[in-house]
């Protein structure tokens, strides 16, 4: 099983979508990596030899991935926090950020998994007001 930044590729995979499993790469970044390394990204990874594995993560230094992208990206929201900008905020009160509704949808971010409804009558509640209006 080869191993690339600390992270066991899957074996059984192509090595072009095996690339994928790294954080920070997608599908442009892996053909551009297994272009560069001369690698067939046919080739299962578990075919990969110790020479091509080598090339792979030469090539793969030249961005950032794993840990260095996790640390930029959490530094740039830290950033957005301590100025108080709207998006930081957003973020303190782990809503979405990006624009989305949250009159609708964003159950996990407001909280509660299940519907609540607020100021009108379930239908369980309706059901038992027409029942009562109908045994006076």
């Amino acid at each position: 099983m080869p191993r690339i930044l600390g992270v066991d590729l899957p074996e059984q995979k192509k090595v072009s979508y095996a690339l994928q499993s790294l954080y920070g790469v997608g599908k442009k970044v892996s053909q551009q990596v297994v272009e560069q390394a001369h690698v067939e990204g046919d080739k299962r990874a578990s075919e990969l030899t110790k020479d091509e594995v080598n090339r792979i993560q030469r090539v793969l230094e030249q961005f950032d991935l794993e840990g260095d992208l996790r640390r930029i990206i959490n530094d740039n929201i830290d950033r957005l926090k301590r100025v108080r900008s709207y998006r930081g905020m957003r973020h303190i009160a782990k809503l979405p950020s990006r624009g989305q509704r949250t009159r609708t949808n964003s159950r996990s971010a407001r909280g509660g998994g299940k519907r609540r409804t607020v100021g009108a009558m379930t239908k369980e509640m309706a059901a038992k007001l027409d029942e009562a209006k109908k045994g006076k």
